[in-house]
């Protein structure tokens, strides 16, 4: 997929410098300007710039007050250094005047502005430090752009060996995508913005105490914790005793104390939705709504916000950003540098070399990691400083640094050096080294003991091959973690300029504290907090600006940056151009090597001896004893005899007439294939003589026509562009010449030895093709062998081991019992798609409800409706209704296992269980529905009422849940589904390790930096462990969204609780096992922030550092890792991965096709009168601007919700029904243009005539009533009427075209995903169903019901605070109940059981299945970005197709008959124009492939169209190896046929031309011998002679035969084409005149004849016999008709063409 753009291969291409233009020129009179160290000071210097504007803010300056003259003095260095710079420059290049002067240079004015504002800042310094100015005065956010000058520092490699010109277009066109995608997600923001309004309004509806007055609302009246609730008593959430629903806006409470977030008009709307749509927070806006509204409202709204914006819209930029960085990736290949090997070329000792040695380190290493995973905090009260950890460390340094030692002894210093994995293991032992010394011991030098694990990687090779290629082409990943820190740098001195004066906001006050809230946006965990906390600190009025700010910075780091990332270990993952066909060769070869082979199961049998089934013969006479004979042998006889008695009775009622018709056709069928094997036996040699010939005839007709190309033949014809299709059809028919060895016979002596020496290399190069071609026969051919072996095998096990091939040992296989069982297992719907008579497609009503239908067999169907009868049974169980004690659960248990009992028998007894070919236990999935049986049956003949909490009772009815998974083995997408994510699982596996890698690391430093540190007394003013006792007040959080000050004398609500010294609550790194599981929940990017700030406020400010590495590796490098393995999977097995540039574009081609339509558009009127006006006005552009401006127009009239106590709601109505009336016009204005059935064909036209239909009712509605629900009506008609925007507009379409295309495609893995989320409902239930209220476990996310369990797993699969609902779900003794007798009786959690279940479900629902959804984006995302010179048939193309199409077919029924493809063809232009004088041949074959694919019925649009895609490409370079043959079978057939009929047709039109000039010559001498017998009767008068007078036959035949010239004379010979009709191109001036042309040949017309009316003469020469027979037998024309008899002959007989002399025009097309 990565590679369809032009070409890998980029040839020398100049340097484009993008850069500026540091070298002036040489004569410049100021020198150090030139000089190189020069600018590298000056880069230095920029670094400096930006270090002296991350000091410069008023709390640093408070914190180190030196610093203000520190960075008072670097500015004034730098000032004038940069300003001496740009004077220089100035000087040298002139400041105006001068192509190159200072202001003309873009890069120069960036400097002279840095300049500016480096004065700005030096002059606003001095008077901060004068006290003129305050310090926390927003004048400091002058000094926001300086940090910009950091471009300084890499501007220098912006040169590229491209021109300048394709990287231009390169940049401007992944512009113009992303400015694109940018316009969908503000579409989607739009209409979801529109939606909340609408359907929610504002959250402002709190429950208060009752007393609470108005303007009196503090913390204390609010309940805890605060919530929302419904002033309608039948929907939401109704506030308990005690507490009142109050509006808090109407109780006085501003606008920012009730904060930004919510659905008030569209902006917040738009904002609120922008950050649901993030992830982040959404969850709680959604209970917020549920408790406010009706609760179905919500679960519609956020759950499909999130699928469509955050899981298919926002990774749409991940398909962008990908396609971009492919083509920006190929143009850049050299510049990157390719992948080379790591081997050392030195030569090293024996013992160096050794397996044992290398084996002996890798052990020590593992368990030095060993050890240090040990390591573990051993409490308050061991205090020792040397334990055995120590001295195993010591010890392992040693040991370490002797093999360095010994490396560099063996290889020499600068050898050991020259390996890049060397110096890795140099710096670990000089890291190590230092650690182990004591006052260095567990600080920060123990990152070097931990990074020795990373030196198993080269205990697996497949695992170092991974590595090498995510890792080792370092330029590319390497430059994208360089820009993002210096990203990140830049932004976060820039928003520390601009907030740090800012009071009461604390997260940028200094440098470190802006780069962490910047970081935090970036990981976007909790980015919504630290907007929120800026968002109220700036205030009401700069809210939106900051928003802003914050919105564009998340949208670019996010969508973007990350997503670069990604494309980047795509392209790493990339196979070699070169390598991709070698790739579909070996994969195809291993595809017929597994084929041969059959499975172990069945070839069992061959350890057993051979005991083949024998029969007696009876009823024999005979002397002697007849042995046995095999019963196959015999089986043959008794089927023919069975066969011919069966036919003999099929008369009589006990026959089967069935089974007697079936023998026949068996019969007739065998007959048919000896036939064919007689055949092809006694005409081999004959056929190959044929071969021979047609292959020699070809080669004399391609030589004729390439000889006429190459003399001339068209010179006199002005020079026109040749055609796709004609450039494609001369490559293949010169292919052929060559293959065929007809070059050689083409080069003469005039030709120069540079043509010669192009047609040796077009020579070999096809050539080279017919090697090709006959390894993909040959592979063909080992594929059907391999079938043929397998059949093989499975006969001779069934002749020689009579249990082979018997369900469970007993069935026969010929068995009625197991016939019927295989016709009721086997039967399927089953609809007739073609015609039987024409072999034509049908085009059904209802094909897609017929193939839905015939998806499964019928017995499936039924197990798939029970399975999901019974899981809807178990979505009604809970802990409080269980199936145990619920009889009418206990119905849908039984029904399904009875069910299932009867499917599985029926299963093995017509497919055996396990050892027959077709057993239903041959892969996993019969064993899983074996296992769910098994399961099912024990838990129903068990049913036990007492349930203990982790038994084995419960364990059953955890395995129980697994029931849904019984979809994937009956649905054959779904087991589809299934493969593609297993199929990956090595990579995936290899992530994993890698992963785990990472995370071992990172815990066992943590372990030896952390343990024991992060336990902290819960009071925060107690530091000492002594004084942490007694009881103290904990104020409570009430709510995260009101901002409400304390008043003087108010207390936050809390309580007393005791003091404890304890680590925090959900992590700890006291062991290595706690530390991997936070590493884990970090690495999920959840809850970073907290182990963050307990880092920082427990340990230390400094190893803050160490978490933000670990979040930078896990997100940037860790989780792309997995998006990037499960695209390529994803790809690999869709069979992508292995597409060249030209197969990639092939596929994508096809699938725009696919999807391509005729146009719905009716001709324009034929006159010029009133519709023909209408046409013109409704088709024209500005019409159609205006029609969108419109109805964008009228959807923001839904920026405020439509409420009927508003004031404001009717005058937004009635505006709303002016719009209507226009629409009205405007659909009026169409049906006129186009008339109502033309303006019915098109599906929009459609949609815009119902919506406007509802429109006109909702006008008549809100006249009429004026209610609440015709408001609702009237926004629910704006809202439909604002979809039609997107086929407004081109690029929204073909976007909403790529999502929707998309959901097509991911439809199963959608269903998959949900039967996920069943299951692991299912099982929540059972596990954690009673568990007791936590953090996170509320009364809206629990595991009370299947539903609620479903809701809180799709909420865990957004990764909405799934960590805290683990941590819930884990709660023990002593703080929950627990009970020994049942499970539903307690309130505790199951530690290990959340573990294992939560974990594996964030990893194979977020890792795993959410990546496929991107993966299937990105796929069908080139439907979307493939420009013009991207495409093999281009937009413009197959709009000019679609045009040419509407015109041929007028009824626009999509469907025209075979005869109208020729016009079609000769009415196409451009590209697709076929040249009836160039390519006449290219044009007959078009015409027969229609005809014969379709036999000469009806053709659809995409037929023709998909025949023009083949005819475009060349199909050698685009078509994979089986559709390459059966093409190239195809062409050649047609090729054949079609030189065949113009070979008949030719020959024909010369036969008759020769009857014709022989009829004539009769004629003549005929009647010159009558007027002369006639002379000589008058003369002579003999009494011998009797004349007679004719009869009216002679007459007749006479008149025939003078007639006949006359009418062969008026028919000319044209050439053989299939389309041309004889005598129909003759111009009368060209009549007489013998003319050759190219393909044409013309005969003079033979001289009108004589016409007499004479009376035959019949003379008696001793015999009857007339004149006319006689003159014709001496005529010598006889033998040229004899001759061309012969001819036709021989040519019949050559081709087996049948000679039809039936009629002439069956060969024009």
């Amino acid at each position: 997929m990565l590679k369809r753009k032009q070409s890998s291969r980029v040839e020398a291409q100049p340097v484009t410098d993008f850069g500026p233009d540091e070298s002036l020129s040489d004569n410049a009179d100021i020198l150090w300007i030139n000089k190189p160290w020069v600018h590298s000071l000056l880069r230095i210097c920029a670094i400096i710039s930006v270090i002296s504007v991350c000091m410069n803010t008023p709390m640093t300056f408070e914190h180190y007050p030196p610093l203000q003259y520190v960075t008072f003095t670097l500015d004034t260095l730098l000032m004038f250094l940069y300003t001496a710079e740009m004077i220089a420059k100035m000087h040298i290049r002139g400041i105006v005047k001068g192509d190159t002067s200072y202001l003309k240079d873009r890069w120069c004015v960036f400097d002279g502005f840095m300049v500016f504002c480096l004065w700005v800042s030096l002059v606003l310094q001095v008077f901060e430090i004068a006290d003129i100015v305050d310090q926390m005065s927003p004048w400091g956010m002058l000094r926001i752009p300086r940090p910009l000058i950091m471009i300084r520092a890499f501007r220098i490699y912006f040169r590229f060996e491209l021109p300048r010109t394709r990287i231009t277009n390169i940049l401007k066109r992944s512009g113009e995508q992303i400015w694109s995608v940018s316009i969908f997600l503000l579409f989607f923001l739009l209409l979801y913005g529109i939606l909340g309004v609408q359907m929610f309004g504002t959250f402002t509806y709190h429950c208060v105490v009752n007393d609470t007055k108005p303007g009196n609302v503090t913390w204390n009246s609010l309940a805890i914790p605060d919530t929302h609730c419904s002033p309608e008593l039948e929907e939401g959430y109704q506030c308990p005793p005690g507490f009142k629903c109050m509006d808090l806006e109407d109780l006085g409470l501003s606008r920012q104390e009730l904060g930004y977030s919510g659905f008030n008009e569209i902006g917040t709307s738009i904002f609120t939705v922008y950050e649901a749509a993030s992830q982040e927070g959404w969850v709680f806006l959604m209970y917020r709504a549920i408790d406010s509204f009706p609760r179905w409202r919500s679960y519609f709204y956020f759950i499909t916000l999130i699928f469509f914006l955050a899981w298919l819209v926002k990774n749409v930029f991940i398909a962008v950003i990908i396609e971009t960085f492919a083509e920006i990736r190929v143009q850049f290949q050299q510049m990157w540098g390719s992948r080379s090997s790591t081997t050392s070329t030195a030569t090293t000792q024996q013992m160096m070399r050794s397996s044992v040695f290398h084996m002996f380190i890798l052990s020590m290493v593992t368990v030095d990691v060993i050890v240090a995973a040990s390591n573990y905090h051993k409490g308050e009260s061991f205090r020792r400083q040397y334990d055995e950890f120590y001295l195993a460390e010591v010890a392992f340094t040693v040991l370490f640094d002797l093999e360095a030692l010994l490396k560099i002894w063996c290889l020499g210093f600068t050898g050991y050096i020259s390996s890049s994995l060397h110096k890795f293991e140099l710096l670990l032992v000089i890291g190590t080294t230092l650690h182990v010394y004591p006052d260095l011991y567990h600080s920060q030098f123990t990152y070097f003991q931990v990074l020795r694990v990373v030196r198993l990687i080269k205990i697996s090779p497949a695992l170092e091959d991974f590595v090498y290629k995510i890792f080792g082409p370092g330029k590319k990943l390497g430059s994208l973690v360089v820009f993002t820190a210096s990203l990140l740098i830049v932004m976060s001195a820039i928003s520390l300029q601009m907030f740090c004066f800012v009071e009461e906001l604390d997260r940028f006050t200094t440098f470190p504290r802006a780069f962490m809230s910047m970081f935090q946006i970036l990981t976007q965990e909790g980015w919504v907090d630290v907007m929120d906390q800026t968002l109220n600190a700036v205030g009401h009025m700069w809210a939106p600006v900051v928003a802003i700010y914050f919105i564009l910075y998340h949208l670019f780091a996010t969508l973007i940056l990350l997503s670069l990332f990604v494309a980047v270990i795509l392209d790493n993952l990339e196979l070699d151009e070169d390598l991709k066909k070698l790739k579909q060769l070996k994969q195809s070869e291993a595809n017929a090597d597994t084929k041969e082979k059959l499975p172990l199961r069945l070839r069992i049998f061959e350890k057993f001896p051979n005991r083949p089934q024998m029969v007696k013969i009876s009823k024999l006479p005979s002397d002697f004893t007849v042995p046995k004979i095999r019963e196959s042998f015999m089986k043959q006889f008794i089927d023919r005899q069975q066969q011919d008695t069966c036919c003999l009775l099929r008369s009589l009622p006990s026959a089967s007439s069935s089974s007697c018709d079936h023998s026949k056709r068996s019969a007739i069928e065998d007959n048919k294939y000896i036939d064919q094997k007689l055949r092809k036996s006694v005409f081999s040699i004959r056929a190959r003589n044929l071969l021979e010939k047609e292959t020699a005839v070809t080669k004399i007709l391609r030589a004729c026509t390439r000889q006429r190309m190459l003399s001339g033949s068209f010179e006199g014809q002005p020079a026109k562009e040749r055609s796709i299709l004609s450039v494609q059809h001369h490559i293949r028919q010169e292919r052929r010449s060559l293959r065929h060895g007809s070059n050689s016979q083409r080069i003469s002596r005039g030709k120069s030895l540079e043509t010669l020496t192009q047609d040796h290399s077009n020579t070999v190069r096809y050539r080279n093709a017919q090697r090709e071609d006959s390894e993909i026969k040959m592979i063909q051919e080992k594929k059907e062998q391999a079938e043929m072996k397998r059949k093989v095998q499975e006969e001779e096990l069934r002749e020689n081991h009579p249990y082979f091939d018997k369900p469970l040992f007993i069935v026969g296989r010929e068995h009625r019992f197991r016939n019927f069982c295989r016709v009721v297992v086997r039967a399927r719907f089953n609809v007739s798609k073609t015609d039987p008579v024409t072999g034509a497609v049908k085009n059904t009503k209802y094909h897609q409800l017929y193939d839905l239908l015939g998806l499964v067999t019928y017995l499936d169907w039924v197990m798939i409706i029970v399975t999901i009868c019974s899981c809807i049974s178990m979505m009604f169980e809970s802990p409080f209704r269980r199936v145990m004690h619920a009889p009418t659960l206990q119905i849908a248990e039984y029904v399904f296992v009875i069910f299932m009992s009867i499917e599985l028998n029926l299963k093995i007894m017509a497919d055996g269980l396990f050892f027959t070919p077709t057993a239903v236990i041959r892969d996993f999935g019969g064993v899983m529905d074996i296992f769910i049986y098994l399961v099912s049956l024990i838990f129903l003949c068990w049913m036990p009422h007492h349930v203990p909490a982790e038994s084995g009772a419960q364990l059953l009815m955890v395995l129980r849940c697994l029931r849904p998974l019984r979809i994937f083995k009956l649905v054959p997408q779904m087991r589809k589904v299934v493969r593609e994510l297993f199929s990956g699982f090595k990579e995936i596996f290899l992530v994993s390790i890698l992963l785990l890698t990472l995370m071992l690391v990172f815990a066992s430093f943590g372990v030896q930096l952390f343990a024991g540190k992060l336990a902290k007394c819960n009071d925060p003013n107690i530091i000492r462990r002594e004084d942490c006792n007694g009881i103290f007040r904990i104020n409570v959080s009430v709510s995260k969204n009101l901002n409400l000050k304390l008043r003087p004398g108010e207390k936050k609500p809390g309580f007393w609780v005791p003091r404890v010294w304890a680590n925090p609550r959900n992590f700890n790194f006291d062991n290595v096992g706690n530390a991997m599981l936070a590493l884990f929940e970090v690495l999920s990017l959840k809850g970073w922030v907290e182990v963050r700030d307990v880092i920082i406020h427990r340990v230390g400010p400094m190893h803050g550092i160490y978490i933000h590495v670990f979040v930078f590796l896990g997100c940037m490098i860790g989780l792309t890792l997995f998006v990037g393995v499960v695209i390529a999977n994803f790809n690999e097995n869709k069979g992508t991965a292995l597409l060249t540039v030209d197969q990639r574009r092939w596929e994508d081609l096809k699938s725009r096709l696919k999807i391509a339509q005729p146009l719905h558009l009716p001709p324009r009127p034929d006159n010029d009168g009133f519709r023909a006006k209408m046409y013109d006005i409704t088709q024209h552009p500005f019409f159609k601007r205006t029609i969108a401006l419109l109805v964008l127009a009228q959807s923001v009239l839904l920026s405020v919700k439509w409420d009927v106590e508003d004031p404001v709601t009717v005058p937004l109505a009635t505006m709303s029904v002016v719009f209507t009336f226009i629409f009205v016009l405007e659909v009026t204005m169409k049906i006129i243009a186009m008339s109502p059935a033309g303006f019915w064909q098109s599906r929009r036209n459609r949609y815009d005539l119902l919506v406007t239909s509802l429109g006109v009712v909702w006008v008549v509605l809100h006249f009429a009533l004026l209610n609440a629900y015709t408001y609702m009506m009237g926004a629910c008609v704006i809202v439909f009427r604002f979809f039609s925007i997107c086929g407004k507009h081109v690029t929204l379409k073909m976007l909403l075209l790529t999502v929707v295309v998309s959901m097509y495609k991911s439809f199963f893995i959608i269903v998959g995903m949900f039967l996920l989320l069943l299951c692991y409902a299912f099982a929540g239930v059972v596990l954690f169903g009673t568990v007791k209220y936590g953090e996170n476990i509320n009364r809206h996310a629990n595991f009370s019901s299947a539903g609620k369990a479903i809701m809180v797993l799709f909420r865990i699969v957004t990764g909405e605070d799934w960590n805290k609902i683990m941590h819930d779900c884990m709660v023990q003794p002593p703080f929950c109940t627990p009970d020994e007798f049942t499970y539903w009786a307690t309130d505790c959690g199951n530690y290990a059981g959340a573990l294992m279940y939560f974990c594996s479900f964030y990893v194979i629902i977020a890792y795993i299945m959410l990546n496929l959804l991107v993966a299937i984006i990105v796929e069908n995302f080139s439907l979307f970005y493939s420009t013009e010179e991207d495409q093999l048939l281009s937009y413009n193309d197959l709009r000019h197709f679609q045009i040419i199409w509407n015109m041929v077919d007028d009824k626009r029924e999509g469907v025209i008959p075979t005869f109208r493809v020729k016009f079609l063809l000769r009415l196409l232009r451009g590209r697709l124009e076929v040249d009836l004088d160039k390519d006449k041949l290219l044009f007959k074959h078009m015409c027969y492939e229609m005809e014969r694919l379709h036999n000469g019925g009806d053709v659809t649009f995409h037929d023709v169209l998909s025949m023009l895609s083949y005819r475009s490409v060349d199909i050698r370079k685009s078509l994979q190896l089986e559709e390459l043959l059966a093409r190239e079978q195809l062409e050649y057939t047609i090729e054949e046929e079609v030189a065949k009929q113009t070979i008949r047709m030719w020959l024909k039109k010369c036969l008759k031309r020769i009857r014709a000039k022989q009829q004539q010559s009769c004629s003549i001498i005929h009647s010159l011998r009558e007027s002369q017998q006639q002379e000589l009767s008058r003369f002579l008068n003999p009494p011998s002679i009797e004349t007679t007078q004719p009869s009216e036959d002679m007459n007749t035949n006479s008149q025939d035969n003078n007639m006949q010239p006359e009418t062969s004379s008026q028919q000319q010979l044209l050439s053989p084409t299939l389309s041309d009709r004889g005598g129909s191109r003759q111009d009368a001036a060209d009549a007489g005149k013998p003319q050759r042309k190219f393909g044409q040949w013309r005969l003079p017309s033979a001289p009108k004849p004589i016409s007499h009316s004479v009376s035959s003469v019949n003379l008696r020469f001793g015999g009857r016999t007339t004149v006319k027979s006689v003159v014709c037998k001496m005529n010598p024309m006889t033998d040229a008709a004899s001759c061309g008899s012969e001819v036709k002959k021989w040519w019949t007989r050559q081709l087996t063409v049948e000679s039809d002399e039936s009629g002439d025009d069956l060969l024009d097309i």
